[in-house]
């Protein structure tokens, strides 16, 4: 399949589509007269690729996961534990910008909101 049907198919855009083969996100073959040459499951490819990324999925994870699920005997067994692994992930940065909304909030209205919380620059006195 040609990139302009892929695209359609896929609800992409043939940019989008030459980035994702730049990146070996996809391969397609090269046809005698230059045309990419894609097979038809590509399509299901670039779908699974547009959820991961709404589902917070860099590209490199999508790519680094994709060769684990097209190995795994049970596609949704090994899709549940990519989830369990993304959610340790968000949950981690979830605390990590709570400390850091406090640390912010405690800042706020301070003559300088820029020292350290104790009020004194490092290497100087109050």
């Amino acid at each position: 399949m040609r990139i302009g049907e892929l695209a359609a198919q896929a609800g992409t855009t043939r940019d989008t589509i030459r980035f994702y083969e730049k990146v070996g996100l996809v391969t397609g073959r090269r046809l005698p007269n230059g045309y990419r040459d894609f097979p038809p499951e590509t399509v299901a490819w670039l779908q699974y690729v547009r959820t991961a990324q709404a589902l917070g999925f860099s590209l490199a994870e999508i790519a680094r996961n994709g060769e684990t699920l097209r190995e795994a005997p049970d596609t949704a067994e090994a899709l549940s534990l990519l989830f369990e692994e993304k959610l340790q992930v968000i949950d981690s940065r979830i605390a990590e910008l709570t400390t850091l909304r406090a640390d912010l909030a405690l800042r706020v209205g301070t003559g300088c909101p820029l020292r350290p919380t104790g009020g004194v620059l490092p290497g100087r006195t109050p």
